[in-house]
């Protein structure tokens, strides 16, 4: 059984708006083989039932960051069972009808045509999660929608890793919005790109019909602030309209911020973001660079933290 995360956000006391969960590129995109650290997540019930995916960063071999609405299993405790695979295409060969992709074995297993992915380290599951506190957007804007996923074995078709932005990175960012360069890139995987008018020859509700290419893209935006009220410091507002700029969308979630745009340094997590603007508007992304989620992320990665590159 899916599980789709949706919430509802009271804003200036009498506006109440839609939100959820926020997920890959939309508009601009394009192929990302840079980031060859960013995978596909699926997370699992206690029986492996597949409830939803995200997407996720390596820190480490067998630490992956992610977002706390992925980890979260929607009553109080996090996922049984998570799987990632860390190739840019996953699931393009994906056939709806058997719920299946062959190639990579998404979202059942690790094995596929492509060969044996927990063999070959492209491909990796886990039993140990955390989740740093997200409750469906309770105490908004502070949502606390940071993850920690635990591999059991390490990703070993990688040598880079994504690195965590130093406490404060942001806020730098902020004061000094006019000399250093506003623009941060995103990659992620899912809702690649949503139509507002059905294709030709189908009959579907206006902005139901999405695509889904199931393959790692990457875009870029500007960051807009952190002190509005749906940051409040503890999220980053950026903007994904304009000519060259993406957006993220609703679906999966997780995906690194990076900033400054070429690195390979994690400021944030895709988090929420607006229903509008074809998903390449306003979103929000809960920050990483803050005192206390670094605490949190060193307290769950024990001595793996030893091995998490933080500038």
């Amino acid at each position: 059984m899916r599980r789709i995360l949706t919430a509802v956000v009271t804003a200036a006391a009498t506006l109440i708006v839609a939100i959820s969960p926020a997920a890959a590129i939309t508009k601009n995109y394009r192929p990302d083989p840079d980031h060859t650290f960013v995978g596909l997540v699926a997370f699992y019930d206690s029986d492996w039932e597949f409830q939803h995916r995200c997407t996720g960063e390596l820190l480490t071999p067998t630490v992956v960051l992610t977002a706390g609405h992925c980890t979260d299993n929607g009553t109080g405790g996090v996922n049984a069972h998570a799987r990632i695979w860390v190739l840019q295409d996953v699931g393009s060969h994906y056939d709806p009808t058997t719920e299946h992709d062959n190639v990579t074995g998404y979202p059942d297993s690790c094995s596929g045509t492509l060969g044996n992915g927990l063999r070959e380290g492209w491909c990796a599951e886990s039993d140990e999660m955390y989740n740093y506190g997200f409750d469906n957007f309770a105490g908004f804007p502070n949502i606390h929608d940071v993850g920690i996923v635990i591999l059991d074995d390490p990703i070993t078709v990688t040598n880079e890793f994504a690195e965590l932005a130093g406490a404060g990175t942001v806020d730098y960012l902020a004061a000094n919005r006019g000399t250093e360069d506003v623009t941060m890139r995103v990659s992620g995987y899912g809702l690649s790109l949503r139509h507002l008018v059905p294709p030709r020859g189908q009959v579907v509700a206006p902005s139901s019909y999405t695509i889904s290419f199931r393959v790692r893209l990457q875009g870029d935006m500007k960051f807009m602030n952190i002190a509005s009220a749906n940051t409040d410091g503890y999220s980053l507002q950026a903007e994904g309209n304009g000519a060259g700029q993406s957006g993220t969308c609703n679906g999966d979630s997780g995906g690194p911020v990076f900033w400054p745009a070429s690195s390979n340094q994690v400021v944030a997590v895709i988090s929420w973001g607006w229903l509008n603007a074809g998903c390449r508007g306003v979103g929000y992304y809960y920050r990483t660079d803050r005192a206390p989620v670094m605490a949190w992320i060193e307290s769950v990665t024990g001595s793996e933290w030893d091995d998490i590159i933080v500038n």
